[in-house]
């Protein structure tokens, strides 16, 4: 039985996906489309066969058209995926992208805050009701490490501020215990007044918008911007630029990339290593700053 590809294929697959959340489904059908187009344009000169060939073929367009080596490596991905599927339904014995590897492309590294910038943003008094959940947000998000997906995802039953620990929902549903600085504890205890005057009797979220209902993550990226602008800083700020602000910071005073890595929810080490190049970008810049055979002359 030989590889062929057609939307129905793709369709199938894509149906088969239910557990997936709607933002990698729609990432995965848009790499797919990719490859479609492709191969209206190649099949015939394959004889309709997708084989590894074809497949590499499909990462030279790519490459050319100048896509990255992610967004194509996240390609063949999907397209591992589909195939997968296919050997498993019995309509194929073997997996034309199985020995296909995208280009690698040049390691970019996570924009960070440093801790004049954090304390920055952080370092207010706010009265107003929604500034009051603001801060509480960015303190617990920079406290924790939290993706914004896992701070909007917070309940009020899975904070235990006395205990001085957040159990979060990560990738893959999987979840971990975090502990809660003292700052984003002391910024939670004044928001949850306010919050019992909004929240829905039902609603279970700890942060809630206007209408009393969990907030949208898109609110949280909208309000901070607008809250780093308040405070100053020429940043283009963004969630997960408290993510790795946290990480860097934690792991510049312990250096201990393990801990970080287990705070962070990652399941492999070496996506917690990018954190090792930032330090050292730190290092590097205390030591040319300061060895008097590596400073530079005015």
């Amino acid at each position: 039985m030989s590889a062929r590809f057609d939307a129905s294929m793709m369709e199938g697959w894509l149906a088969s996906l239910g557990g997936l959340s709607p933002h990698t489904q729609a990432a995965y059908r848009r790499d797919l489309g990719h490859f479609l187009e492709y191969w209206a344009g190649a099949a015939a000169a394959c004889g309709g066969i997708v084989d590894a060939h074809a497949v590499r073929g499909f990462v030279a367009t790519m490459h050319r058209a100048g896509h990255s080596g992610r967004s194509i490596a996240r390609a063949l991905s999907a397209l591992r995926g589909l195939f997968r599927h296919e050997i498993r339904h019995g309509r194929l014995r073997e997996n034309p992208v199985a020995d296909v590897r995208a280009p690698k492309s040049p390691r970019r590294l996570p924009r960070t805050l440093d801790v004049d910038q954090a304390n920055r943003l952080l370092d207010s008094a706010p009265s107003e009701p929604l500034a009051l959940r603001d801060l509480a947000m960015w303190e617990l998000a920079y406290s924790c490490g939290l993706r914004v997906s896992e701070l909007v995802g917070v309940d009020v039953q899975t904070l235990d501020l006395r205990a001085g620990e957040v159990r979060v929902l990560g990738k893959g549903r999987k979840e971990r215990l975090v502990p809660v600085g003292r700052k984003a504890i002391d910024a939670v205890q004044r928001w949850l007044p306010v919050r019992a005057t909004l929240a829905a009797a039902d609603e279970p979220a700890l942060f809630v918008g206007r209408r009393g209902r969990r907030i949208a993550i898109r609110e949280v990226q909208t309000r901070l911007k607008a809250w780093a602008s308040a405070q100053g800083l020429d940043v283009p700020l963004h969630p997960h630029m408290l993510r790795h602000s946290f990480a860097t910071h934690l792991l510049e005073s312990s250096g201990d990339l393990r801990a970080v890595q287990e705070l962070l929810g990652h399941s492999d080490i070496r996506t917690t290593q990018v954190y090792t190049h930032l330090d050292f970008q730190h290092l590097a810049r205390v030591y040319d700053a300061a060895h008097p055979r590596a400073r530079r002359k005015p």
